[in-house]
């Protein structure tokens, strides 16, 4: 027969479990992670539509409220100049964010607002290797890495994610984030979200994830 303590016994240590392998959190830390605010998709050579709109605002909202995340992550593209995704080398992409380009550089005022606020601000590189895409930051080993060291060491429980372009790189990037700590709640800034596709896909998500 078991005592009056052991079914709360139980439950304890299976939330703890819980707790310790990412499946839940009670941690009310937030952070931004602002997916790719970089000059080609906005008036480059890849603009996404209404990306010149959504930066100008996502600059002010960080002016605004980015005191209130413990962490601000910016995830990049750094293309080499051969990546296989360019439309030249046979790949859907006309040539964009190729490392120390203009084209490449984070919007300036997106860069001086999160690194304008207190607390850490950092920016994660993606698509270095030539062969290898990498839309979301989880397919670069040194920008998740980053990236989950971050979470963990500011205790955070909450992500807003926004950036460009919202069917593509930032879906990638929420659709792995949600896979691999799945005990975060996350929120999508979606006026700070626009998408090639209108944003069909990225709302199809949310929805059947219950992402606001």
């Amino acid at each position: 027969m078991l005592g009056p303590y052991r079914p709360l016994t139980l439950h304890l240590r299976m939330w703890r479990s819980l707790l310790q392998n990412g499946i839940i959190s009670l941690n009310m830390n937030r952070m931004l992670l602002i997916v790719d605010p970089q000059v080609d998709f906005v008036t480059g050579s890849l603009p996404v539509p209404g990306a010149v709109e959504a930066m100008d605002g996502l600059a002010d909202y960080v002016r605004r409220c980015g005191a209130d995340y413990a962490c601000r992550v910016i995830t990049a593209d750094r293309h080499p100049y051969d990546h296989f995704s360019f439309d030249r080398n046979g790949g859907p992409w006309p040539q964009h964010c190729v490392h120390d380009t203009v084209g490449a550089a984070v919007v300036p005022a997106v860069f001086d607002a999160v690194y304008g606020c207190c607390g850490e601000a950092m920016v994660l590189h993606k698509g270095m290797r030539s062969g290898v895409e990498e839309y979301s930051i989880f397919d670069s080993d040194s920008g998740r890495d980053a990236l989950l060291d971050a979470v963990r060491r500011h205790d955070i429980g909450s992500v807003d994610l926004c950036g460009l372009a919202g069917d593509v790189c930032l879906l990638a990037t929420l659709r792995d984030f949600v896979a691999v700590m799945p005990g975060l709640r996350f929120r999508v800034l979606r006026s700070y979200s626009p998408s090639l596709d209108g944003g069909a896909a990225l709302d199809a998500f949310c929805r059947a994830q219950g992402i606001q």
